[in-house]
């Protein structure tokens, strides 16, 4: 179901930059001067308001909560970010080869099943 309501469509949208840079640190459980250094490891770039003030969206601040929870483990943090990234990008690789299987007419293969 869609809805006509441009608001609605914005509340559901999980690219809509919709999260401060303080609220988006409280959301998260950490400090602004982390939202910037995950930022220069070229993590997330959180879009600008016309003020130019930093907003996030959900799927960044997921993101952010995944280097959050390696950094919290001891990992450097331009080694979580790189981790992260990778993460990421073998997901979509992963979605991708799942896509071109199916229009195959192949069976679909769980993660690790080569």
């Amino acid at each position: 179901m869609t809805s006509d309501n441009p608001l609605n469509d914005r509340l559901d949208d999980d690219d809509y930059p919709a999260y401060t840079m303080g609220r988006a640190a409280e959301m998260l459980g950490t400090t602004p001067a982390f939202l910037r250094a995950i930022g220069e490891a070229r993590l997330i770039t959180p879009l600008r308001s016309e003020g130019g003030h930093r907003r996030y969206s959900r799927y960044q601040l997921r993101i952010a909560a995944r280097a959050r929870e390696l950094v919290d483990k001891g990992t450097p943090i331009e080694a979580a970010c790189r981790i992260v990234i990778l993460e990421d990008q073998l997901e979509e690789a992963q979605r991708i080869n799942a896509e071109h299987r199916r229009a195959a007419g192949e069976p679909t293969r769980g993660p690790g099943s080569g």
